[in-house]
C-alpha cells in the first residue's frame, strides 16, 4: 500500500505502547484535517509482523521511516 498525503508524528516515549503511539498520531490527524486516516507507516523495528492493524488503521512497517516516527494519512489505493 502507498501513501496518497500524510503527517509525520513523533513519538519516542517509552511508556507507551505501539499501538497507543499510533492512536495517538491517528486523533490528531482527523483533529488537524477532519480525516481518519487508514494508513501508518512506521520504521521496520517497530514489531516483527508484516502488517497489524490499530482500530480501522492499518500498521505497515517500512525502511523509510526513522524510528519513533510514524507516517500517517490516507493511502493511494
Amino acid at each position: 500500500m502507498t501513501m496518497k498525503t500524510g503527517m509525520l508524528w513523533l513519538d519516542a516515549d517509552a511508556r507507551r505502547t505501539l499501538e497507543e503511539k499510533v492512536q495517538r498520531a491517528v486523533d490528531y490527524y482527523h483533529e488537524k484535517y477532519g480525516a481518519t486516516p487508514d494508513l501508518c507507516l512506521v520504521n521496520t523495528a517497530s514489531f516483527a509482523e508484516e502488517e497489524i492493524s490499530v482500530g480501522p488503521v492499518k500498521v505497515q512497517r517500512t525502511r523509510t521511516v526513522l524510528p519513533h516516527h510514524f507516517w500517517v494519512g490516507l493511502s493511494a489505493s
